[in-house]
């Protein structure tokens, strides 16, 4: 409770030193900005420099000083072959993507080069098996070994050196496959399949394990997650969420965050964000997105995640308009078991 009572009675040179604390105080919990106001911990939402492409069905990722948004669906669901690089002040042109564009590939970094795995092509729901490569130093393109099966669709992480491919589609249906290459043999190998055949999911590492998250298939929506241990080989169940797809996932402040996605059920794309409380093994709410959005792709830089493109309206996943908005979410790490 604050202490309006201490006003009544304090001589005045007094209160005039305690008037503006009080104020501070006021308009600290009105603007939710207190050291250790929930706001902090749940994180504030700033706007970013917009890209110079709208994108959704696109990928994302990062280095430690840049982020780089390439493929997609743009204005008119026109694929876009614009490689954008952000380097925290503003966009610009970095590249061109080989071919004539795909929707909903997968892309991770490693060593200096930009995987661009799989995808849609252009704007149908064809998949792409081809992996381009993008070496940041030398600013060129080169092909590596193709997806054992094409998909689309799909998610892609590092872990131990290797590229782990989880779901995806076809032209027929989800799938289950989970796809592993190893860029020094330059060579795919299958390893355990997802439990459940899905599309969309979301994906991201912590504590040496693969969270593959939510998902789906057809117009039904997943909100299981399923956790991959290298060392056995093996899936087991984890703590669900609500069902979506198409979400963002980045591992942050010693956890996992997820963001935003759609809800085919409802008919909408989501703003919300939700934080793996490893202590209770279950997701706790945090602030949400200003902006909803699917394909909502989120990636660290610096100390923020930042959420890049997306779609706020659902339903049209392969020739999606997107959007070019950019926002930056920052945290104050909250008191839970941290796992590397």
């Amino acid at each position: 409770m604050l202490p309006f009572h201490i006003t009544l009675w304090r001589p005045l040179h007094e209160r005039r030193q305690f008037f503006p604390a009080l104020i501070a105080i006021v308009s600290c919990f009105a603007a939710q900005a207190c050291a250790n106001d929930a706001a902090v911990t749940d994180g504030i939402w700033r706007s970013a420099p917009s890209m110079r492409n709208d994108r959704a069905a696109h990928a994302v990722v990062s280095t430690r000083t840049s982020v780089y948004a390439l493929a997609g669906t743009g204005t008119a669901g026109r694929p876009v072959l614009e490689v954008e690089r952000f380097d925290g002040d503003k966009w610009a042109l970095e590249s061109t993507l080989p071919g004539q564009g795909l929707n909903a590939p997968a892309a991770v970094i490693f060593e200096d080069r930009i995987y661009v795995i799989g995808g849609f092509n252009t704007s149908t729901n064809i998949p792409a098996g081809q992996v381009h490569v993008y070496n940041l130093k030398t600013k060129q393109w080169s092909a590596a070994a193709p997806l054992p099966r094409p998909r689309g669709g799909h998610a892609a992480v590092m872990l131990s050196g290797k590229i782990h491919v989880l779901g995806g589609g076809n032209s027929m249906s989800t799938i289950a496959d989970h796809s592993v290459y190893d860029p020094a043999s330059d060579a795919w190998t299958d390893l355990a399949p997802l439990p459940r055949a899905e599309g969309s999911p979301a994906a991201a590492v912590l504590g040496g394990r693969i969270y593959a998250i939510g998902g789906r298939s057809g117009t039904s929506d997943f909100g299981d997650v399923y956790i991959y241990d290298p060392a056995k080989d093996s899936w087991t169940p984890g703590p669900a969420i609500e069902p979506r797809g198409t979400a963002g996932a980045v591992k942050y402040c010693g956890t996992i965050f997820l963001f935003g996605g759609e809800s085919q059920a409802k008919n909408m794309s989501l703003g919300s964000v939700l934080r793996l409380d490893l202590k209770h093994a279950a997701w706790k709410p945090v602030s949400a997105m200003p902006t909803a959005r699917n394909f909502a792709r989120a990636v660290l830089l610096g100390d923020a995640v930042y959420v890049v493109g997306g779609s706020p309206t659902p339903g049209s996943s392969h020739a999606s308009s997107g959007s070019a908005v950019v926002e930056r979410f920052h945290t104050r790490c909250p008191a839970q078991p941290r796992v590397e």
